[in-house]
């Protein structure tokens, strides 16, 4: 079935729009020089609002036919779904950013919650196991785009010993999780455990592929 709208909007089934939000992107939409929309995420977690520790930037918006998912694994296998329609969204044209969020629940239960982390530590594991041989768009680049320097950043932290804990360190201290009360400590912490499960899974399979240095055994 042919699209009616010119423009495409990416919501999850547990995200909402304002009506700020909505008045935003239709006023927006009206700019033919704009082709896509960054979008920051208003995340609850636990029913505690993440002010501070819990804020994120997607591309959300884009023209049809200007934007599309980049694939950064070329052999996902099925428990990699979820993490597959949450790759990241090359548009081609200019973006900005709207100022109104989504509002996005984060959580259904805790048990859910680690289910999915630990799915997306699959995926992330074999992205990051050899960086140069998976099918991404924007390899990292220090002097690349935002997402670009991210992974530049990411490729290099993974490397650094204690990483996970220096991770969570960084999102209750540097980041004020600490003041969002214990959700905000759970939701540090638990960000700081997937780290350390993606660094786990790079060993195990680096481990079964034989490719272990000398020093890593």
């Amino acid at each position: 079935m042919p699209l009616a709208s010119d423009w495409i909007l990416l919501l999850d089934a547990d995200e909402t729009m304002t009506p700020e939000l909505v008045n935003e992107i239709r006023h927006s939409i009206q700019n033919p020089d704009l082709t896509g929309y960054y979008v920051s995420l208003q995340q609850y977690f636990l029913c505690r609002h993440l002010k501070h520790s819990g804020k994120l930037v997607e591309t959300r918006a884009f023209r049809k036919g200007r934007g599309h998912f980049e694939c950064r694994l070329r052999d996902p296998d099925v428990s990699m779904a979820d993490m597959l329609v949450h790759e990241h969204v090359v548009v081609d044209g200019t973006t900005a950013r709207l100022r109104h969020p989504v509002i996005h629940h984060n959580v259904e239960s805790l048990s859910r919650y680690i289910q999915k982390r630990n799915e997306y530590s699959n995926w992330e594991a074999k992205v990051w196991l050899n960086p140069e041989n998976n099918s991404a768009e924007l390899p990292p680049a220090l002097f690349g785009s935002q997402a670009q320097r991210r992974r530049w950043l990411k490729q290099r932290f993974l490397l650094v010993p204690g990483s996970p804990l220096f991770f969570f360190l960084y999102k209750y201290l540097l980041r004020l999780g600490f003041l969002e009360g214990v959700p905000g400590l759970i939701y540090c912490g638990l960000q700081g455990i997937q780290l350390f499960h993606v660094k786990a899974k790079i060993y195990e399979l680096k481990k079964k592929a034989g490719t272990l240095t000398h020093a890593q055994k």
